[in-house]
């Protein structure tokens, strides 16, 4: 059965469980109402749902879809609300999507693939009557600010996989492991920025716009979501320039130290240019060359190639070449 939870409240407590497919007498004054959360539920689920709520039946054909961006639609006096979950698996973030029908007197939550920390969501809300009392735009926002709080641990578990990237590469060359990782990392993080501007645009219309099943005592709260939809981007931008920075420090170091290997390279080869020409000169086989028949020919020779090598390997160390 995809039916998690399905009960009617009235004024903050719980007053009984209900079908998803029972008429439920609801007060005008939104003290009471039903809250239906249903787990990736069948065509025949969704359409007892909407037969009961009169539900528009675009909304309906769109919350079977497992996945689409976030988005808001308005059909008269129902609001239609798609968020997306996310959660981090490895490198690679799974995204699922939770859809919310919501009216003046029922809210239907319909999840697909993963659905983030939410499980608990309905105890809380429970335990604070006062609130929870509200009505279902309250639940609209607790539902919603808890997708976007779970947003926050998969920067942070990027976050510290990325800042210990950044101190290895410091100290030594970046692999192409790691390389393809910054790359995967990259990818993903501007997957989950589009999918952050599309929420924050869905909260901005809410905390904007005049909608009949939205009060307005309860509009400011989804400013705090808005907020908290802000702050996560303005993360995700920032780990996104730190990923770059990261592959051009890499790549810079590693510029850096093939040009000292090539001094290092350049300044051997000079010094043992020297003793090469004089030994390859000396070398030749011809029978009037000079200083051939000098005693002392062969030392002379052998101090002025040493000397000469300890002079130029002296220039080099001072201009730190080698």
């Amino acid at each position: 059965m995809s039916v998690i939870a399905a009960y009617y409240y009235n004024k903050g407590l719980r007053v009984r469980e209900i079908a998803i497919d029972e008429q439920v007498q609801l007060d005008k004054d939104r003290s009471g109402f039903c809250w239906i959360a249903l787990r990736e539920p069948t065509a025949d689920e969704l359409k007892a749902i909407q037969t009961t709520y009169n539900l528009h039946p675009l909304a309906i054909d769109n919350a079977m879809h497992p996945l689409c961006p976030p988005k808001l639609e308005a059909y008269n006096e129902e609001l239609y609300v798609v968020a997306q979950t996310a959660e981090l698996d490895g490198d690679q973030i799974r995204y699922g999507k939770m859809a919310i029908f919501t009216g003046h007197n029922h809210l239907i939550s319909v999840r697909h693939g993963n659905g983030g920390a939410l499980g608990n969501l309905r105890e809380q809300l429970e335990a604070s009557p006062a609130l929870f009392g509200k009505g279902v735009d309250y639940v609209l926002h607790a539902i919603l600010h808890r997708i976007v709080d779970q947003y926050l641990p998969i920067f942070e578990m990027i976050e510290d996989d990325v800042l210990a990237m950044e101190r290895r590469s410091l100290d030594d060359f970046l692999g192409r492991t790691e390389i393809d990782r910054i790359f995967g990392l990259r990818s993903e993080l501007t997957r989950f920025q589009r999918t952050l501007g599309a929420m924050a645009e869905l909260v901005r219309k809410l905390v904007r716009g005049h909608f009949p099943c939205i009060s307005s005592e309860v509009r400011p709260y989804f400013s705090d979501v808005a907020d908290h939809v802000a702050r996560v981007q303005t993360m995700v931008d920032g780990l996104l320039q730190v990923l770059s920075t990261v592959f051009e420090f890499s790549s810079l170091l590693e510029a850096q130290r093939t040009g000292v290997t090539t001094r290092q390279l350049a300044a051997w080869a000079a010094i043992l240019a020297v003793p090469t020409a004089i030994a390859g000169i000396y070398g030749m086989n011809f029978r009037n060359m000079p200083e051939l028949d000098t005693v002392y020919g062969y030392f002379v020779v052998l101090g002025l190639m040493t000397m000469f090598c300890l002079y130029l390997f002296v220039r080099f160390k001072k201009a730190k070449w080698i």
